[in-house]
């Protein structure tokens, strides 16, 4: 990949970070390691990546090398010393079929350059891996109990979800993913969509909606699709977007609201599998483009 692409995931990550650090400060606690001993941070942060087939060695580069950067970024340490306790717990998992996770990166606490260069050091240098299928549900699943020994007591607790493409595989995803905000945590999405959609394929036009509609949920929960500037102006006009230095659009950033949840949602709906959720979508994609 250019360096323009690298630069985009980068604003991603950072965007992304940023805003869970920003959204900590208005949310009602909600503790799962309720030891003692725990340290308080304000966000205990779990970042889940995905590891398929359907990445390529480019996007899966592109990903990790986004959440590198973005932790030793100096927007992040700004946004990281504005937080009450002034750090954050964080841990990096990838994910790919059901049962299929790896946790890449234990528990860590980063409260200035140091450990966060450290941190960043860990996850950069951990070899990359494919796999087979793609469970969003199997990795929220596999999420969600990682807070309650990390050792750490945050104000708030928030699972990040980056891939490229539609659940697969395991449990349905929407089903997971209630259970998951039912405890607490907040989830939000980076989908990746780099890559024209083929037909025939498993690929699906506006991955971004089905974030918003079946993935992500909670308190200031949101999605920042990464896509190229070509492609972003396709679905509709961002309301609010990044830009690299030379002016080009990256990315749109879509806050979820709880109380005005997608009107479309119930219409729509997360499919009873990939394949009808994919059908669902592109469906909803050509109503919305013609």
């Amino acid at each position: 990949m250019g360096r323009w692409f690298r630069n985009l995931a980068v604003v991603a990550a950072v965007t992304a970070v940023a805003l869970v650090l920003a959204a900590s400060a208005a949310t009602v606690p909600k503790f799962a390691d309720s030891r003692a001993s725990a340290i308080p941070v304000d966000v205990e942060l779990v970042i889940a990546v995905d590891v398929s087939y359907s990445m390529d060695p480019d996007e899966q580069a592109l990903q990790r090398e986004g959440y590198v950067l973005a932790l030793t970024s100096k927007e992040f340490l700004q946004a990281l010393h504005q937080g009450a306790h002034g750090k954050i717990a964080i841990t990096y998992f990838e994910w790919a079929g059901q049962s299929d996770q790896k946790i890449l990166m234990p528990w860590r606490m980063i409260d200035g350059p140091e450990s966060a260069d450290a941190v960043a050091a860990e996850i950069a240098r951990a070899p990359i891996r494919r796999a087979s299928r793609t469970s969003i549900s199997g990795g929220l699943r596999f999420a969600k109990p990682l807070f309650d020994d990390s050792g750490y007591r945050g104000l708030r607790r928030v699972i990040d979800v980056s891939g490229d493409g539609a659940n697969n595989a395991g449990p349905l995803v929407e089903l997971i993913r209630d259970d998951v905000l039912a405890a607490g945590i907040t989830i939000n999405g980076l989908p990746i969509m780099l890559k024209r959609p083929y037909k025939g394929t498993m690929d699906m036009d506006n991955l971004d909606e089905y974030y918003e509609d079946c993935v992500i949920g909670g308190p200031g929960a949101f999605v920042i699709p990464i896509r190229s500037a070509k492609n972003s102006s396709r679905r509709h006009a961002p309301s609010s977007s990044w830009k690299l230095p030379d002016g080009s659009l990256t990315h749109k950033l879509c806050p979820l609201h709880p109380e005005r949840a997608s009107p479309a949602r119930s219409a729509r709906g997360c499919g009873r599998s990939a394949g009808a959720a994919i059908s669902s979508y592109r469906v909803n994609f050509a109503t919305i483009s013609t």
